[in-house]
């Protein structure tokens, strides 16, 4: 018995990455998958290899949410889950930003989640989740991330009122907060394998020793798990909580 047997779940921004790790670790525990990104080539492979299901979803866009969830429901029926995981960064420092590029941030991280959480959770029965990824930034300041920061404090402040808001109906919303994870996002070489990817990830954990009490980055298999917890039924009594993912990095100040 796996612990999402018989549900159905969109993960958005699945074709690598944390998408991917969640993709693959659902699908192990018995869900029926929905892989959802603008990356076809990458998404539809991954989807054959799992017997999942892809559908190109570009998230700011409404109709393809819309799309989306019919493509869901006419493979399997009913939706019962979301993953919204898709999400860009750009480095800038505040006011260098253009506004372009910080509206660029806005509509794939915060409203992608937005219309996320308004196509998806009125087609779920009792007993859906939601899963909204936040970051660390979500929940502290960071320089150079000004946009990014933006979108995931609201994303934290959607999902408290999705879940307030969802509760009747017994879906729960909750939000993850990952800090630094070993993605394409913070680490370019996964994009390139001749780059070297097992040199790059080791050179970034030496670059947040430093910084993470827990002396690394994250994997992207640990935030998948914490996905997971979200998902499924033993984390049934939680709902409207950012969950922060970050390897103790918010933790404080270390002087010793």
């Amino acid at each position: 018995m796996g612990k999402l047997d018989g549900r159905v779940v969109i993960v958005t921004g699945a074709a690598r990455g944390q998408g991917e790790q969640e993709a693959r670790l659902f699908t192990a525990e018995g869900a029926r998958v929905v892989v959802a990104d603008v990356l076809d080539e990458q998404g539809e492979a991954l989807a054959k290899e799992l017997g999942a299901l892809y559908v190109h979803l570009d998230v700011g866009e409404e109709g393809d949410w819309r799309a989306a969830v019919t493509a869901a429901k006419d493979a399997y029926g009913h939706v019962d889950g979301l993953v919204n995981n898709a999400g860009i960064l750009r480095f800038n420092a505040l006011v260098d930003t253009p506004l372009d590029e910080f509206m660029e941030v806005v509509r794939v991280n915060q409203v992608g989640c937005f219309l996320g959480v308004r196509t998806v959770a009125p087609e779920m029965e009792h007993g859906g989740t939601i899963v909204n990824t936040a970051s660390y930034t979500g929940m502290t300041g960071m320089a150079a991330v000004g946009a990014y920061a933006a979108t995931k404090h609201a994303i934290v402040g959607l999902t408290r009122v999705a879940a307030l808001e969802l509760a009747h109906r017994e879906v729960r919303v909750n939000a993850m907060c990952p800090g630094a994870i070993d993605t394409a996002m913070s680490n370019p070489a996964l994009l390139d394998p001749s780059m070297g990817t097992e040199e790059t990830s080791r050179a970034l954990d030496e670059l947040y020793r430093g910084l993470v009490p827990l002396g690394r980055v994250g994997r992207p298999e640990e935030v998948a798990r914490l996905a997971l917890f979200l998902t499924s039924d033993d984390s049934s009594y939680i709902t409207g909580q950012p969950f922060v993912i970050d390897g103790g990095w918010l933790a404080g100040v270390s002087v010793i």
